[in-house]
């Protein structure tokens, strides 16, 4: 079977790299190369979070916003000329925050995200992007207990999931990492997690094994999608050209809501642009990725330096980049020792697409073009 994949990101290549391996013919169309720094897939934080099961629209989230809109450094901003377009999805979102809907999500979540170290290593093995796939626990750390056990309710939704985690007091974080900032004196480490220590390098690499074996890759922008008069599915470049296929799976992030449209599908998206900051030469690493629960900033120490990421800021996507959330990030790292303050510095704005909680029951929009739904979903960063 001929399938075309648009979006090279994460998961598009991993999506055509495992039709390839099935025995399909694939071609992967983007508007930039796998790998390349104005990807989304370029910028995250790089953490293979299996544990990553409750949703970020929780009960009480409704009460917190204003604080964290009004706060000196929030980490979440809204593009306000944009409000009134956002205001529907904005309002679906906080509605799914209600405690049935927020533990049935995280059941639907768990078969998905469970085995992401496992399947990342698959994906990865025999290939030169094997070498990025880092395990070893994600370290959520807090100023203290009485900080942590505010997160109660996302604690018993992951217990009640079988999700593990170790609790380490400031002793067991000094012995694990004695830089940490002496703020944080309370972890909760959660078990069987992973990281990709150059998430760009990773994608291009892995898109690289792809072409090398038989797939191939075309440059150019999909403006439109439909299926074809004979069953199959075309699709549409700027400049007219015209590919078919049998199949074309949708990987394109937040720009695969308008192409969805196209084919009658109302996927309800907004672009989640999520800053980082990237240090070279920092005179020192944590030896696992951190999240610092209180500025939701996660901290990945990465083969270029040390990255910091976490801040979003829902806007159109096509707004320009805002400054404000790379400060914010600037001034956070000088909260840890690890951030050596003469460290060369890089920012980036990837955008991701975050949907109000998801027109399927599991969260995916993963759909061929006939429309029947295929509940597989490939492992994301």
């Amino acid at each position: 079977m001929r399938v075309i994949v648009v979006g090279a990101g994460i998961v598009g290549v991993s999506t055509a790299e495992w039709l390839r391996r099935d025995g399909h013919t694939v071609e992967l169309i983007d508007r930039v190369p796998p790998g390349d720094p104005a990807q989304t897939s370029f910028g995250n934080a790089g953490i293979l979070a299996s544990g990553g099961v409750v949703p970020v629209s929780v009960p009480g989230l409704i009460w917190k916003v204003p604080g964290y809109l009004l706060a000196r450094e929030p980490p979440l901003r809204l593009h306000w000329r944009s409000l009134p377009r956002m205001a529907p999805w904005i309002a679906r979102f906080l509605w799914n925050g209600r405690r049935a809907e927020v533990e049935r999500i995280a059941r639907a979540l768990v078969p998905l995200v469970a085995d992401t170290v496992d399947q990342h290593l698959a994906l990865a093995r025999g290939t030169e992007a094997e070498r990025f796939v880092e395990r070893g626990p994600y370290t959520m750390i807090y100023r203290d207990r009485a900080a942590f056990e505010k997160d109660a309710f996302g604690y018993a939704l992951r217990r009640s999931l079988g999700i593990a985690w170790e609790e380490w007091d400031r002793d067991a974080l000094s012995a694990r990492d004695p830089e940490l900032s002496q703020t944080y004196g309370f972890a909760a480490a959660l078990r069987d997690q992973g990281f990709i220590t150059a998430p760009g390098p990773y994608v291009a690499a892995l898109a690289g094994h792809f072409r090398r074996h038989g797939g191939s890759f075309l440059a150019g922008e999909v403006v439109d999608i439909a299926p074809t008069d004979d069953g199959r599915a075309g699709v549409v470049l700027a400049g007219g050209a015209r590919r078919e296929a049998d199949r074309v799976v949708l990987a394109a992030g937040v720009w695969s809501a308008a192409l969805a449209a196209r084919l009658g599908h109302d996927a309800a998206m907004v672009a989640e642009r999520g800053y980082h900051l990237m240090l070279s030469g920092v005179s020192h690493r944590p030896p696992v990725p951190y999240m610092a629960v209180d500025a939701r900033t996660a901290v990945t120490p990465m083969a270029e330096g040390l990255r910091f990421a976490g801040t979003v800021e829902l806007a159109p996507v096509d707004a320009p980049p805002s400054r404000a959330p790379l400060d914010g990030a600037t001034a956070f790292d000088g909260r840890q020792p690890a951030a050596d303050r003469t460290a060369g510095q890089r920012a980036g704005h990837p955008l991701r697409v975050r949907l109000p909680a998801c027109g399927s029951d599991d969260g995916t929009q993963a759909r061929p073009i006939d429309g029947r739904c295929d509940r597989r979903a490939p492992p994301e960063l």
